[in-house]
């Protein structure tokens, strides 16, 4: 045990261990958890109403579901679609093997970390193989179904509008990842055949909780890694001097939801970015830049000299690589903080993008 002293604000009390992390995946066994019987055994199992109940809330509240149970995959699939309930799962893993492999699986394709993965089996063997082999994943009994909308750990710290959505969003997600693999062209034919639309538009008191959540859920692409709460968000939006601005992408598969955040100051006649942050999951697509260049735009034609603020995060260089690409250059280095702008006598040359932009 460490016998170093406090420092002169942990003098009352030790320090709070840091929060778990919010189940974003919940990992059902079926056979006598989410259903009452086998279905390999002819029992035609009944749901258990109480699981169905929480597959339901959880779904609102933005956490996942997926499966990994033994048995036959069809058979699974089968039942759970002659019940209502294929569509609530994401990822379906029924088979033979190790579950806790099973588990595996599905925390890689769904680009979460173990930490964020919660299992529920009736079996206590089963539930001690994943915990031995897996010990970050929760694992719960089958008689605590009901029980886990209380527990909060299956309470998430955002629950937007979007919340409700996640399920689809990873759906769509799949279907695109699918098309990509499947392509045989080059990589900018592919972004080109999505018909990728961008809509920006200022954010209203509707989008604020989503924007709170995307300052503090985005580290990688922030140009600042600045943090707003909502009250301050409402101040931003509510500021002549300021605009807030979200986006939100689609494309031929569905939309990606909101995806983008910039918060710009009107300063001595520049255009200033604050805050430039982009969802990690739509990185590939190259909006960041889509973004930017539209605020330069935006920031020209209004004559005003665009302006973008830096703070280098340890995480985040991709984002001034996207500036200095963008046209933006260096005029104030602090040590800790750059300052970087387009010459409105000397503006970039316009870009062509696979992305079209909408305004509303």
């Amino acid at each position: 045990m460490s016998t170093q002293p406090r420092g002169p604000h942990d003098t009352t009390a030790p320090a709070r261990p840091p929060e778990p992390t919010t189940v974003k995946c919940l990992v059902w066994d079926l056979d006598d958890t989410l259903w009452d019987g086998v279905v390999l055994e002819g029992d035609a199992p009944v749901p258990f109403a109480a699981a169905v109940r929480t597959v339901r809330a959880l779904d609102q509240r933005g956490i996942l579901h997926a499966v990994a149970s033994r048995g036959a995959y069809d058979v699974a699939a089968a039942h759970l679609a002659a019940h209502g309930l294929d569509t609530l799962f994401t990822v379906l893993e029924v088979g033979w093997g190790a579950k806790s492999r099973s588990v595996e699986r599905i925390a890689a394709e769904l680009n979460i970390g173990l930490d964020a993965v919660a299992f529920i089996d009736n079996d206590a063997v089963e539930r001690a193989e994943v915990a031995a082999a897996l010990p970050d994943v929760r694992c719960y009994p089958a008689h605590e179904a009901e029980l886990l909308t209380s527990y909060p750990e299956f309470t998430p710290r955002f629950m937007t509008d979007e919340s409700a959505l996640r399920r689809d969003l990873y759906r769509t997600e799949r279907r695109r990842k699918a098309a990509e693999a499947e392509h045989t062209g080059p990589p900018a034919r592919f972004l080109a055949s999505l018909d990728l639309v961008l809509t920006v538009r200022r954010a209203t008191g509707a989008d604020l909780a989503r924007a709170h959540e995307l300052t503090v859920r985005t580290h990688q692409l922030n140009t600042t890694g600045r943090t707003f709460g909502l009250d301050e968000l409402r101040g931003l939006c509510a500021d002549p001097g300021h605009e807030v601005l979200v986006a939100g992408l689609t494309d031929r598969f569905g939309s990606y939801g909101t995806i983008g955040l910039a918060v710009t100051a009107l300063r001595d006649g520049a255009t200033v970015l604050e805050l430039l942050l982009m969802s990690c999951r739509v990185m590939s697509r190259g909006v960041g830049a889509v973004l930017i260049d539209h605020i330069v735009a935006t920031s020209l034609a209004a004559g005003r000299r665009p302006v973008a603020e830096f703070v280098p995060t340890g995480v985040n260089r991709q984002m001034l690589v996207t500036l200095r690409f963008s046209g933006f250059a260096v005029v104030e280095d602090a040590g800790d903080r750059l300052t970087l702008a387009i010459d409105p006598d000397s503006p970039p040359p316009a870009r062509t993008h696979p992305v079209r932009v909408v305004t509303a």
